[in-house]
């Protein structure tokens, strides 16, 4: 009432937050499991292996479609899109609105409810490496933004990459109920590049160009000013920058090697069709005709009994 605005920091009281948010997360997820995916799938009658990738792309398109709104709001409200300058300026932001925090704090519960949901969505051997890896890297990227004050900088680069992943699970679902149609897919593929492109652009513009010239940060942890002094040392900013480089690279990378094998498959899969379709045309223009009755013999159509069909004509007296 009196204009005072309020605003928080990170704490040990967050892990008893996160942990109630992963209680509710598991909920939802049964939630969409039981009352949408499970539908779904009875009418579609997928096999074993396209039903655990559908419910896996289902429920991560219902959370990247909510994640994508909701950081959207927050950046624009918070002014962070508007004023690209605020991703840097007053570094470190080690005291946060109460959306920035609340959202990153559900953000480390969804992630984090991904583990024991292995389980219960008994997600088959041979996938576990692949999500145990995804969920380790957006959970050391969120926590990373988070204790390292880089949460403005961070709120852009989810929204940028929960748009790419929106757009890839939503071409797995469309895929799944017609094999056929992969328009999305192409649709994936350039929103992937785009955001891959303002990903790396932003990193290298807000560590390389704009934590530089802030004034200089120094330890100092009563004021909860711990971690931003790293970022003064050119070293650091360097390393940090030639690890995100290569990262991004090796995104890339496993990109384009998908996409020519996708492409590869595609056109093998083309032609293919044409050398049947031609084969096809082959055998029918090959095909003998219908012999009339009677057969040949020396070149001469006789019928069935011997005789010749030929009307004999008759001598004059």
């Amino acid at each position: 009432a009196d204009g005072e605005l309020v605003q928080y920091h990170y704490g040990l009281k967050d892990l008893v937050t996160i942990l109630f948010y992963i209680f509710i997360a598991i909920i939802l997820h049964a939630v969409v499991q039981e009352y949408a995916l499970d539908k779904i799938n009875r009418r579609l009658h997928l096999s074993k292996v396209k039903h655990s990738k559908f419910n896996e792309s289902g429920q991560l398109v219902a959370f990247h479609l909510t994640s994508v709104i909701w950081c959207l709001y927050v950046v624009v409200t918070e002014g962070y899109i508007s004023n690209p300058r605020s991703l840097w300026e007053n570094y470190p932001h080690v005291y946060l609105p109460f959306q920035v925090k609340f959202f990153y704090l559900c953000q480390l519960a969804y992630w984090l409810h991904a583990l024991p949901e292995l389980y219960f969505q008994k997600v088959r051997k041979e996938e576990i490496p692949r999500q145990l890896r995804c969920i380790a890297l957006y959970l050391v990227h969120i926590a990373g933004a988070y204790l390292l004050n880089l949460t403005r900088l961070g709120l852009i680069l989810l929204l940028l990459q929960y748009l790419a992943e929106f757009f890839f699970h939503m071409a797995r679902l469309v895929y799944f109920t017609d094999e056929n149609n992969e328009k999305l897919f192409n649709v994936w593929a350039v929103v992937f590049v785009v955001t891959r492109l303002f990903t790396l652009t932003l990193y290298i513009l807000v560590i390389g160009f704009g934590l530089p010239r802030v004034e200089s940060q120094t330890l100092d942890p009563e004021r909860g000013n711990i971690f931003s002094f790293l970022f003064n040392n050119i070293l650091f900013r360097m390393s940090v920058l030639l690890l995100v480089c290569l990262f991004q690279a090796s995104v890339m990378w496993r990109f384009i090697h998908f996409q020519l094998r996708r492409w590869r498959e595609y056109w093998n899969e083309q032609s293919s069709r044409k050398r049947a379709a031609a084969a096809t045309s082959t055998k029918q223009q090959t095909k003998p005709l219908k012999r009339d009755s009677g057969y040949h013999e020396n070149g001469v159509v006789k019928a069935e009994n011997g005789t010749s069909p030929r009307i004999k004509k008759l001598k004059s007296p």
